[in-house]
Parts: structure tokens; sequence; C-alpha cells
């Protein structure tokens, strides 16, 4: 059995959750999250996680669905996203995959390598070497090992930086190649993939507006609630860990939205390096006044193409 799959991609702030809406009531859908943070039970504001009222009656899944206490790590959402959109396909309805999360998307439709394997004795060398010699120098050791992974790294980024250093110690081999199956397509899924397009400035400016309304909304208050139960990858949503840092004393709130801003346009920046790597995207202008008739045109010549 063969399950067609609508995916709808694109950076932070970009207008997934109303596109796949669209496509899901005009096809008779239920849509499903990939997005690594908002699986996570009341992390709401600083997510943009879609009201009742956005959700557009559709039923959503993997979506506010893991307390914030616990981890949500790749496999974790790849075996609820699986079990979901099998039992979507078997209800007669058309799954609709919507997040901003390329890795898990990644996944979804090309599976899991085998994973490679942890040394506690090397990550603690590494650990020490990283507080010795500085983020900057480990990234660059990292860059010219597997400079595909390294290119989407900030030095700050401690934990992911130490990890590809370990594996790449144990086995030889660069990080990046145990990701997931090298671009071979699960035979279980047929995909479309359409792809929301903004002009960089465009998507700039949209990314900033919504940070903007995020503290409007509260979102110093939801973190300062949650700050105390959220896991250590919880933490490291962007929007939670600047302000985190700013209820911590670190800066003032001013500087706490200047950075959810450009940390915010860095993950978009990621996202749209990581979705190079899907070939056959269909991108849609994001503000394209036909842009929802486009993309549910592409959507069902797709489905008929599998009748």
């Amino acid at each position: 059995m063969t399950i067609p799959l609508i995916l709808v991609l694109g950076p932070t702030a970009s207008g997934k959750t109303a596109l796949s809406v669209a496509l899901a009531q005009a096809l008779n859908g239920e849509i499903v999250n990939a997005d690594a943070m908002a699986v996570y039970r009341e992390m709401d504001i600083g997510t943009a996680k879609p009201s009742l009222a956005e959700q557009g009656g559709i039923k959503h899944h993997c979506l506010d669905c893991i307390p914030i206490e616990e981890t949500c790590h790749l496999a974790r959402w790849l075996e609820m996203a699986e079990a979901v959109i099998a039992d979507i396909h078997q209800r007669g309805k058309q799954p609709v995959v919507a997040g901003g999360s390329p890795l898990y998307t990644k996944a979804l439709i090309e599976g899991l390598s085998a994973g490679p394997p942890k040394d506690a004795a090397v990550r603690d060398a590494l650990q020490a070497r990283y507080h010795s010699e500085g983020g900057e120098a480990l990234l660059a050791e990292l860059a010219a090992i597997d400079p595909s992974y390294a290119a989407d790294r900030h030095a700050n980024d401690a934990r992911r930086i130490i990890r590809a250093l370990e594996v790449h110690a144990l086995t030889g081999q660069p990080y990046s190649s145990f990701h997931t199956t090298d671009g071979i397509r699960r035979s279980e899924y047929r995909t479309l993939l359409l792809g929301l397009n903004w002009d960089r400035s465009a998507i700039n400016q949209r990314i900033n507006l919504r940070a903007k309304q995020m503290f409007a909304d509260g979102l110093v208050d939801e973190v300062a609630r949650l700050q105390d139960r959220l896991s250590k990858e919880a933490r490291q949503a962007v929007g939670y860990k600047e302000v985190i840092a700013h209820l911590w004393g670190g800066y003032d709130e001013k500087r706490a939205l200047e950075l959810v801003r450009r940390n915010s346009r860095h993950l978009a920046k990621h996202q749209q390096t990581w979705y190079r790597r899907f070939t056959d995207i269909q991108w849609i202008a994001g503000d394209a006044p036909d842009r929802d008739a486009r993309a549910l045109e592409l959507a069902r010549a797709f489905l008929a193409e599998g009748l």
C-alpha cells in the first residue's frame, strides 16, 4: 500500500499553517504537525502554535501532545507521525504534513538509518575541550571534517557540535551521513512537496512582526511560567532560550526581542538551506494572490496520478 502524502514546507512565518488548512479543507484531509517545538504542550505563543480558529475545524495530529518536561526527539516524532498517517489514510482521508523542521520532513520521506554510536568518555573529553578552547575552535574542526553539517551550526551550539565530533571520532564518518538514507525515498509513501517561497526582505519583515506580536501576546509571561519545567530540548526553542536569559538578568526585554528576531531570521535561513536538498519541491510565491488555488491545483493533479 502506497500512501499519498502532501507536505507543506517553508521557512518560519511563511504561511504554512494557513495553506495546509486550506488544502485539508478542500481535500478532506487532516494535518500532521512536523514542527519540532509545536509538539510540546503549553508552549503556545513562542511556537506560533495555531489556535483553534486558525486550525479551521481540521483535525491536527502530533501537535500540543508532549509534556514540556519530556524530550521529543526525531525518532519519537517519526513513530507518532507514521502511525497517524496510516490511520488518516485508512479512514479515507488525506494526510497533509506541515511544519518547519526540515530534518523531520527528510526522516519521514526517506526514513532513518541505524544511527551513530555514543561514547560517554569521548563526549566528556570533547566537552572539556569546548570549555577550554571555545566553540569557535571546535566548530572550525567540525567544518574541516563535516562541512555540510557545520554550515548550519553556530559556535554556541555546544551540544550538536560535540555530538558531531563524537560520532566522527568513533566512526571516522561525518555526522551528516547518519541522519537519513541519503535521498532514497521510502516506497510506502508517494510525495508532493509544496514550498512557500518569499523574498528575503519580505520574510524577514514577517519574522520581525511575528516576534513583536509574540511579546505583545505575553511571551515573557509564558516563559516565566514554564521555565522551571522545560526539558533541555524544549529550552532550546527560539523565543524561549532568549527570554529565559532575559529573566535570569542577562539583558532587558528590548534586547530579548532583538535576539528573538535575529535568531528567527537565522532559523529561516537554516531552513531554506535544508530545503535545497529536496530537488522536487514545487515552489509557490508566499504572497501570490492565487497561492491557495495554485497549491490546490498541484495537489489535485498529484492525487489524480495515483488513481
